[in-house]
């Protein structure tokens, strides 16, 4: 939903605002801007839990397949779990590669390493979500 990216950006760019005096420059700007980003995205994950009130609900329709939305809902649900549980670096370059929609230059050079690094990193973080989904089933 572009409303809820626009607020969590916004959210994002705030609390980077409040909390600059804190940052060290131990590591990139970009990193420390996405971590906030990430961590944001996260909190409201938290605190929507994916629930929709009543009014919200579509009323019965003769091509509405409850099967498939419980499905694809449950599939996001461990989708969102297996990207929670992977290991650093792969979450990490994961998240910023789809999430983020960075190249894999510029995340090389976030963390000091090549984009082949984070290519080939990037690519071993989809085997591992792929090898958790598929054990799940």
């Amino acid at each position: 939903d572009k409303h809820i990216a626009e607020d969590i950006t916004s959210e994002t760019f705030m609390k980077a605002i409040k909390a600059i005096d804190g940052f060290k420059g131990e590591c990139d700007i970009k990193v420390w801007l996405f971590q906030i980003a990430k961590n944001t995205y996260y909190s409201y994950i938290r605190k929507e839990k994916h629930w929709q009130d009543l009014d919200s609900v579509p009323e019965k329709e003769d091509d509405f397949d409850l099967e498939k939305t419980v499905s694809a809902s449950e599939a996001s649900k461990k989708a969102h779990e297996v990207l929670q549980n992977l290991p650093e670096p792969y979450k990490e370059v994961f998240i910023l590669r789809v999430y983020g929609e960075l190249s894999f230059k510029k995340i090389g050079a976030l963390f000091g390493k090549t984009d082949n690094w984070a290519c080939v990193t990037y690519h071993r973080a989809k085997k591992k979500i792929r090898e958790e989904m598929r054990d799940d089933e």
